[in-house]
């Protein structure tokens, strides 16, 4: 193959810090346009020119994203440096080193890469996958030798993926042997992208066009709102604790004796189950005044694997101490499965032995989650149908990462950690409340023949 001199393109700052990184697990990303890709291809070149018979594997998601956002670009690259083996879908180089191009939407697909073994793994668009997948990507880099051990991460908030992406690299809430020295982020925006922007230098003017919460996503890169969020009404804010205006999440306080309390539950085994209690006020409000939820501790949507005679025990005893519990007549709905009593005593059963007792839940879930909007939206004056006590970690840690269904329009992703949303969907079906519909008010012109009159029906 005939010797071919290639340089790299001038990087920007982050993309240089980006190359430069040596921790273990590096991510880059944050918001839209920041150049992403484009490092990501040129590191890959870099470290296979760098070290001779090094392993590096660049993934997305589907072999088209593969092909549009890596290969024809590498080809035009490499042309006679490199060659290009379409069948085995990998890059060789004269000195012995390879970039395999790998996709995986499900961990079915990961079976096809059984055995694969790398120096330096590329995921790209990591937040589109989930963390079962990742994990088993990261048994793919091994072997023994003197090359660079490394997993590169490109990301931005939303996909299903987001919040094992932000509980590592934008939290750096790390469990046990996971080291925080290990993990580096480097936040790029599309401000850093100065080639985009002069290509296109109206992209930043459409960005700022968009809704608010959107807008802080993809031009700001905020973790906190992203694309494709469910439940994108709920507000955590600290201002609205005390006077409960523009915030879902307020103060605890002592429940009234004259208000009801329920009690609403999703069962689960190796996946968290989840209990939550509930008091209603005189006008249909509902407080999530506790939560009992049987996750592993520091590990998202793992479950402690507890019996259902375990589960009810602890609910039980929670209802026997906690102030606004005790004494309570309580209502209970829960996820109608619990009675399927075909492999012997169902959990149900279990449940009334231990003195709790539940009612089954209506299942249907685009009414339940629509009645879980109408509960979030606030009205004119700033107040909810729903509020949540700040004592409930997980409906608060949990309910902003869930994402719409990529096939179903008005459901929810139930890869994600759903289980409080669940019991959530039961309980607000419980104790359904009728839509409001927001008053719709444009600015308007004379209209002297009153065709627009308001008492026709017209707006």
């Amino acid at each position: 193959m005939a010797t071919k001199v290639i340089r790299c393109p001038e990087l920007n700052d982050k993309q240089k810090a980006f190359c430069l990184a040596r921790e273990p697990y590096i991510a880059y990303g944050g918001a839209r346009g920041g150049g992403k890709s484009f490092v990501v291809r040129w590191k890959a070149v870099m470290l296979c020119f760098r070290y001779a018979g090094i392993k590096v594997m660049i993934t997305r998601r589907s072999y088209p994203e593969l092909e549009a956002n890596h290969i024809g670009q590498l080809k035009e690259i490499l042309q006679g440096v490199a060659s290009y083996n379409k069948q085995e879908k990998v890059f060789s180089f004269p000195n012995g080193s390879m970039i395999l191009m790998r996709y995986a939407a499900t961990e079915d697909d990961l079976l096809n890469y059984q055995g694969t073994e790398v120096d330096v793994l590329f995921v790209d668009e990591a937040t589109q996958i989930t963390y079962e997948m990742y994990t088993r990507m990261t048994a793919f880099v091994r072997g023994v030798n003197d090359f660079p051990k490394r997993i590169y991460l490109t990301c931005n908030p939303g996909g299903k993926g987001h919040a094992w992406v932000k509980r590592l690299f934008i939290d750096r809430n790390y469990q046990q042997g996971e080291r925080a020295e290990d993990y580096t982020f480097i936040k790029a925006t599309v401000y850093d992208n100065k080639a985009l922007l002069e290509e296109d230098p109206k992209y930043i003017e459409r960005l700022e066009r968009l809704p608010p919460k959107l807008r802080k996503a993809w031009l700001e890169g905020s973790w906190d709102i992203y694309e494709g969020q469910f439940f994108e009404e709920f507000t955590n804010n600290e201002d609205g604790y005390k006077t409960r205006l523009r915030s879902h999440v307020i103060d605890p306080f002592p429940i009234p004796s004259s208000w009801t309390v329920y009690r609403s539950f999703d069962y689960g085994y190796a996946k968290p189950f989840s209990c939550g209690w509930w008091a209603v006020d005189y006008d249909g409000r509902l407080y999530r005044i506790a939560e009992l939820y049987g996750c592993m501790d520091g590990m998202a949507n793992v479950g402690v694997k507890w019996s259902p005679a375990e589960i009810f025990q602890a609910i039980r005893q929670r209802e026997q101490e906690d102030p606004n519990l005790i004494g309570k007549n309580i209502i209970g709905v829960a996820d109608p499965a619990i009675w399927d009593a075909s492999r012997g005593i169902s959990i149900a059963d279990v449940a009334a032995r231990h003195r709790i007792y539940f009612q089954p839940g209506d299942n249907k879930r685009i009414p339940g989650w629509q009645q879980v909007h109408e509960r979030l939206r606030f009205d004119d004056d700033g107040y909810p149908m729903l509020y949540v006590f700040r004592t409930c970690r997980d409906f608060i840690r949990t309910m902003p990462l869930l994402i719409y269904d990529e096939h179903k329009a008005e459901d929810l992703d139930t890869d994600g950690e759903d289980h409080i949303a669940d019991e959530t969907r039961y309980m607000c079906m419980l104790r359904p409340i009728k839509p409001v519909h927001e008053e719709i008010k444009k600015e308007r012109g004379e209209d002297p023949l009153n065709q627009r009159s308001e008492e026709r029906g017209y707006i």
